[in-house]
């Protein structure tokens, strides 16, 4: 067999593409077979990386944001190595294969990050943009570059039309990331038709503009074409480049290609026997020759990329032993040795101060304290750096000439900051958290449950939790965020009621390998009184805060959160007065709760005690799985009001004085329905 051409190992990537949604009838044939030749030159010529180790610390990253072309990737890791065979390939879109329909981080060797949801793999790449830039000022020393690579990233008409991509790339510009490039499939295309008839921007203008490097009007099918673009791409060091690539959806497809008919369906088996007679590929479907295969073969390759960097970090250790240690640390993400004293000395050390505080004030002296014990820690906010207290003392702003800084001004992008942090999260060896309002968590959505089915451990801080916030009105006041988050999978949050609560759920979110929401108040909240007992048990989720009918069972339990505990350990303390002996239990995390042990639960919430109350400033439907049908939950079924915040909780019932009243008719709605049933079985 002669030597493969470029078109053989392209041909290769269109083949297995389309066979493979033939097989499935299901899936995107079109884009695979666009940018089968810029796939070919990156993956061929420039890409660092070794199949036998997708991990490896210093490869290039690769995202495809356009997600649904997922043959392309799958193809080419199956064709240079990887841990994907060809019944993987087979498998496509099956139950419990290791090719789903849409990329999946932690299901296929060698994919960097989930994506589908058009837009976010261009934001996770700027995120891996800003750790390399971090991570390279941290630990490189002169002649002793073990952090330098590029992060390179397919993008499609659809991820630009996003939102998402403005937000990004606007900050990838002004952060000038060299090593970022951009390939962006210009196929004028989409699910719809052509798209100029609703997008029909200045693609490099707009990217000039954001201040990128822009390489216009390539030919998408010509290799020498591509690959001297890339070549010149990574000549411009001080900005992340776009190349404009030019391509025709479905190439190949004699009677189909350039059209919206191969972006989202099989082609047909007439069609697919058309692209085999019009490319001249004589193999049956999943047959690739020998001759291609290790043409493609990476293996071999990327052993001595890895180990002649692995003799480079044995050069390193030898002259920087203890910067070495701290690189792999955080690269494996495990925390200091002297982490878990230090983090209990710090809470009993607040424990102690007794400060009576906002909970977003607190958090910020949890940051005084941990961003400081954990250098890996890198913050930042969606312009509202004051009001969430997401700086810290003596942090340094991360910039263009600061990247060994630490705190990120996001600006207005609350989709693009959370996008980002995963991105970050990724990359491993930073541990990201970002503010903004609670409310403005629906902005960045998807962002969090991306976060969340990936496990990274990404910390969302929200503060202004709740119509606490008072006069900035309805607009600013959460009341469905924090069940809505509540319901989604792999998600943990916290709603602490003071200082300590805080601080526990700080540490939580730092020791989680998963995302983590802390929604924290506005207003400053008192601090609770613990023994040690409810101290340690802060870390359960839920505990019993004040009993006041002590060994005996109580008439009733109150369950609250945040901002509403004071208000239950208050209407607690007039229904004793009355003779009526209630339990606080304070609950900050509902999710952490529910994953102790059936024992725990029934300690704190035991069975027998039916009469029970939540309350929460927020919609309450949540609720009724902790007081039952028979319970009450005193919280919001409606929007807040302008106006202070104490005047807001009176006009929205949210008062000690409700909480008394909905307790006691509780209580006798209870004892009623027993008398009911006593009665009936006697």
């Amino acid at each position: 067999m002669p030597k493969p051409t470029r078109r053989d190992r392209a041909d290769a990537i269109r083949f297995l593409s389309i066979d493979t949604v033939q097989k499935a009838n299901s899936g995107h044939p079109g884009m695979p077979m666009g940018m089968a030749d810029i796939a070919e030159v990156l993956w061929s010529d420039f890409l660092s990386h070794n199949p036998q180790n997708p991990h490896w610390m210093n490869r290039d990253r690769f995202m495809l944001s356009n997600g649904h072309g997922a043959m392309l990737h799958y193809s080419l890791l199956h064709l240079t190595g990887y841990d994907v065979t060809i019944d993987d390939i087979r498998q496509f879109r099956q139950l419990h294969s290791k090719t789903p329909g849409h990329p999946e981080y932690g299901e296929t060797p060698g994919i960097e990050t989930t994506t589908g949801p058009l837009g976010q793999g261009l934001g996770n790449a700027v995120g891996m943009a800003i750790a390399e830039k971090h991570m390279a000022a941290i630990f490189n020393r002169p002649n002793f570059p073990i952090v330098d690579h590029y992060t390179y990233c397919f993008v499609g008409d659809g991820c630009l039309m996003e939102g998402i991509s403005h937000e990004v790339c606007s900050l990838a510009g002004t952060l000038n990331l060299g090593k970022l490039i951009v390939f962006y499939d210009d196929n004028g295309i989409s699910i719809d038709g052509e798209v100029h008839g609703w997008f029909r921007d200045n693609t490099p203008m707009r990217f000039e503009a954001y201040g990128f490097h822009v390489i216009k009007a390539v030919d998408g099918h010509d290799s020498s074409a591509i690959h001297q673009a890339i070549l010149d791409a990574k000549a411009v060091t001080d900005k992340p480049t776009l190349i404009c690539c030019n391509t025709t959806i479905g190439w190949g497809s004699p009677n189909m290609a350039g059209t919206a008919s191969t972006h989202g369906a099989a082609l047909g088996e007439r069609e697919v026997a058309a692209v085999r007679s019009h490319l001249n590929w004589p193999h049956e479907p999943f047959l690739i020759d020998d001759s291609v295969y290790a043409a493609w073969d990476a293996r071999q390759s990327g052993a001595a990329l890895e180990d002649e960097w692995n003799k480079l970090f044995a050069r390193y250790h030898e002259h920087y032993p203890e910067v070495a240690r701290e690189f792999l640390r955080r690269m494996e993400n495990r925390l200091p040795e002297n982490w878990q004293e230090q983090a209990d000395a710090f809470l009993l050390s607040v424990n102690e101060k007794k400060q009576s505080v906002a909970t977003r004030k607190a958090s910020q002296f949890c940051l005084d304290q941990f961003a400081n014990l954990l250098p890996e820690m890198m913050g930042g906010s969606a312009d509202l750096t004051e009001s969430n207290c997401t700086n810290w003392q003596g942090m340094k702003l991360f910039t263009s000439d600061t990247p060994e800084g630490r705190y990120l001004h996001y600006g207005v992008r609350e989709f693009g900051m959370s996008v980002i942090m995963n991105g970050m999260a990724l990359y491993k060896g930073i541990l990201p958290f970002g503010g903004t309002f609670l409310t403005f968590s629906d902005y960045a959505r998807n962002a969090i449950r991306l976060a969340a089915l990936m496990r990274q451990r990404v910390v969302f801080v929200y503060t202004h939790d709740s119509i606490g916030l008072g006069e900035d009105g309805p607009t600013h006041q959460p009341v469905e965020q924090i069940p809505g988050l509540r319901l989604m999978p792999n998600l943990s949050n916290w709603r602490p009621c003071d200082t300590v609560e805080t601080a526990v759920a700080w540490k939580s979110a730092i020791e989680r390998q998963g995302p983590t929401c802390l929604m924290l108040s506005r207003q400053t909240l008192p601090f609770q009184e613990r023994n040690a007992r409810q101290l340690a048990s802060i870390q359960r989720g839920g505990y019993t805060l004040v009993d006041y009918a002590e060994e005996q069972l109580p008439d009733a339990i109150l369950i609250a959160t945040g901002s509403e505990v004071a208000l239950a350990v208050e209407a607690a303390k007039q229904l004793r007065a009355e003779e009526i002996y209630v339990r606080v239990v304070s609950m900050p995390s509902t999710d952490v709760f529910l994953a102790e042990d059936e024992h725990y639960r029934h300690e704190v919430l035991p069975v027998e005690v039916s009469a029970r109350v939540a309350i929460e400033a927020a919609a309450g439907d949540y609720w009724y799985r902790f007081v039952g049908l028979q319970g009450k939950v005193v919280g919001l079924d409606r929007f807040g009001a302008s106006a202070p915040a104490k005047d807001v909780f009176r006009d929205c019932g949210i008062t000690t004085e409700r909480v008394v009243a909905m307790t006691k008719e509780v209580i006798y709605s209870v004892a009623c329905a027993l008398r009911h049933v006593s009665e009936k079985c006697a």
